[in-house]
């Protein structure tokens, strides 16, 4: 089985907080903006990989993060 390059991560904006959930390990963390929410995310997903073996997990070393943002439409309406 091949091992996966990435880390695909979701990020949401709810009322205060903007949150990031990874998609093939147990991280989820939050932040007051998207740029401190990014820079959380990559700091949680080394804390949780870290003195682990990437390949349990099905992960290459030192994988990406490959990000999607939930944006709202324009002017705000769902």
């Amino acid at each position: 089985m091949a091992l996966q390059r990435t880390i695909k991560a979701h990020v949401r904006k709810g009322e205060n907080l903007y949150a990031a959930e990874c998609v093939e390990i147990a991280v989820v963390t939050q932040g007051k903006t998207l740029d401190e929410t990014l820079v959380n995310l990559q700091e949680a997903v080394a804390l949780h990989l870290e003195d682990e073996d990437p390949a349990d997990f099905g992960l290459v070393r030192d994988p990406a993060i490959l990000v999607a943002i939930e944006l709202e439409p324009a002017g705000g309406q769902a």
